[in-house]
């Protein structure tokens, strides 16, 4: 299959709201050359990090909008934009090969009308890009209602934001400090003259100065290195480890998180993780297993805690939140297709209750981590603000360290262009049950 095609196909699944790029892409993957599927990946990916700008401009450029039947020829006319205005393809080839590829969709009118596109495209879409410019939708490539948020709560770093979410993001690993130092493996990339540096925040994040195939990286199969973003990195060290805990990861896949907490404290008593979906525990297993570790894994909605848990209390318990993911924007680029922004309250109340629901688990003297990937104080401060007021024996600590920006509640990370994801963290503790009532 053409390239071009299977990312359109990916892309349209998207719009239509029927799937998330991770999931629908690996289907057209499947359906290309092995020679293609780099170019596959980045065209749809660079397609949905930029398709406010590029749909802003078909709109200029097309005469009516598409039916809604005709998503799959919106997605192939995006795809080729793409190709026109942000990467090094002839604009022969792109005009060509995305036209082509109509013939596959099986909507021959749809040939010449998207080759009349494009070919106004190439002639007229710089100078009309330039007259767009003016709304910040546009010249920021964010949905209108995530750019006033951002806007709104972060009146002094929202282009920024905006600016870290559209670029590529850096390749971050994480040392297993049970098999070797992080100096011991910056060693062993420098002598396989792999460019990188140690992370600022993380004590066991290390900086790739360029992304490559993780199969590539001495150690990677042995357990000897994961992948995982610096911000993310930090949940574990918050913690506050130490022997003969029992912990807690709730919503826990896909596992990266899980398997730093066993790196970190090879003696905890036991680390039980949970998940809504038996399918994403599957990859948490991987991981574990990749990395020769052990951990109790239960497929269950983590507020029904009678469905699960054992009695016994948790000394720690990490809550990495479902989210907007508005942090990993840039991991994601189809967030800006697939959320909106009525998901938020939703989430916010999700939050509210996981918290509700957990507390109990937790023993008193323990130490309860909330952390979402999201840049919202909707889902962070505000969750944790809401909680506090409505739980006498919930106390928060402080989060030392130079990452981040203090909140009224927790601790939050804006994403770094060249650095760390959005993150978000707050620390409570457990100064006494509730009360009997």
């Amino acid at each position: 299959m053409n390239p071009r095609l299977a990312a359109a196909r990916a892309l349209a699944a998207v719009l239509t709201g029927k799937a998330s790029l991770n999931s629908a892409l690996p289907k057209q993957l499947d359906k290309v050359a092995a020679r293609d599927r780099g170019l596959t990946q980045e065209l749809a990916f660079g397609t949905a990090r930029w398709q406010p700008r590029l749909a802003a401009l078909a709109d200029k450029l097309l005469q009516k909008p598409f039916k809604a039947a005709d998503k799959d020829v919106e997605a192939l006319l995006l795809v080729g934009l793409y190709q026109l205005f942000y990467t090094r393809i002839p604009a022969h080839a792109a005009l060509g090969e995305t036209v082509g590829c109509v013939q596959q969709l099986k909507k021959p009118w749809a040939k010449a009308l998207l080759n009349a596109v494009l070919r106004n495209a190439q002639r007229d879409g710089a100078a009309l890009l330039l007259e767009l410019e003016h709304d910040p939708v546009v010249r920021t490539a964010h949905p209108r209602w995530l750019q006033k948020a951002l806007k709104a709560y972060w009146p002094q770093q929202w282009e920024a934001i905006c600016a870290a979410n559209n670029a590529h993001p850096p390749l971050i690993l994480r040392v297993n400090r049970r098999h070797l130092s992080r100096d011991a493996y910056l060693e062993q990339l420098h002598s396989c003259e792999i460019a990188a540096q140690p992370c600022p925040f993380s004590t066991d994040g290390i900086l790739l100065a360029q992304a490559l195939d993780v199969s590539g990286l001495p150690g990677f199969a042995a357990g000897q290195v994961s992948v995982q973003d610096e911000a993310a990195q930090l949940a574990a060290e918050l913690l506050e480890l130490a022997p003969g805990q029992r912990v807690l990861d709730a919503c826990c896949a896909p596992g990266g998180k899980t398997c730093h907490l066993l790196e970190v404290e090879p003696a905890l008593a036991a680390v039980v993780g949970v998940d809504l979906e038996a399918k994403r525990l599957v990859r948490v297993q991987e991981n574990l297993d990749r990395l020769q570790l052990s951990a109790q894994l239960i497929a269950a909605d983590a507020r029904h805690t009678e469905q699960w848990w054992d009695g016994q209390p948790f000394q720690r318990i990490l809550l990495d939140a479902p989210c907007s993911a508005t942090g990993v924007i840039r991991r994601h680029p189809d967030i800006k297709l697939t959320r909106q922004a009525e998901d938020i309250a939703p989430l916010a109340t999700l939050q509210g209750e996981l918290l509700d629901a957990l507390w109990p688990t937790l023993a008193v003297g323990g130490m309860l981590l909330y952390a979402t990937c999201s840049v919202l104080p909707a889902e962070n401060t505000e969750v944790l603000g809401a909680f506090l007021a409505r739980t006498p024996g919930a106390r928060e600590l402080a989060i030392a360290g130079d990452f981040g920006l203090a909140q009224p509640h927790g601790r939050q990370l804006l994403p770094q262009q060249g650095g760390h994801d959005g993150f978000y963290f707050a620390k409570l503790i457990k100064i006494a049950a509730a009360p009997q009532g």
